[in-house]
């Protein structure tokens, strides 16, 4: 079992962000779920790729080549994927994982967020997407999402895709909870 992290290439302004990260890790580990991430050895992605590296655990990791050369790529890592540019990343990292979780970070985060919730949507996979809502980061985000709703932009019913929690372990609990090798990629035929 793997899940993909999504986090900033910074570690943010509060202590609590890079604890949640390495907690997180830690969590994954003590599962012996693996981790696929964007494979830089910066910010909360180098926390939480340490914490797994630092108990043996596995860690992939999914880079474009053009980052990778200024040698922002994790050095330590087993396994380091280098691609041509974000859409192979992200995809690449998808493929690899079994469920999501989004920590603290800024656009690019966002991005890989949005994208996999919308996926979900479409119903181009079947895997879970979880928030690890440190120091209540993404509050302004949800709510951003529940005025969408509010306004119609959104289905209620479509909420329900994003698993909140504020705590490293709960968060694990939650996506494996919904997790499965089985809940994967669906032919686009069958929709």
């Amino acid at each position: 079992m793997r899940l993909c992290v999504f986090c900033g290439s910074s570690p943010g302004v509060r202590p609590e962000y890079r604890d949640s990260a390495e907690r997180l890790g830690r969590q994954m580990l003590r599962r012996e779920v693996g981790l696929v991430y964007g494979g830089g050895s910066i910010g909360l992605m180098g926390v939480v790729a340490d914490a797994v590296l630092e108990g043996g655990g596995e860690v992939i990791g999914v880079i474009p080549s053009s980052m990778a050369r200024k040698e922002v790529a994790h050095s330590g890592l087993g396994k380091l994927h280098v691609v041509e540019g974000m859409h192979p990343r992200k995809a690449k990292m998808a493929e690899l994982s079994h469920g999501f979780i989004a920590l603290p970070g800024g656009f690019g985060t966002y991005e890989e967020l949005f994208e996999v919730i919308t996926w979900s949507q479409l119903r181009f996979h079947r895997k879970p997407v979880g928030v690890l809502n440190a120091c209540g980061y993404f509050d302004p985000l949800l709510k951003m999402i529940d005025h969408g709703i509010e306004e119609g932009f959104i289905r209620p019913e479509n909420r329900g895709i994003i698993a909140v929690k504020r705590d490293p372990e709960e968060i694990v609990d939650e996506v494996l909870k919904l997790a499965s090798p089985e809940k994967s990629w669906v032919d686009l035929r069958e929709i």
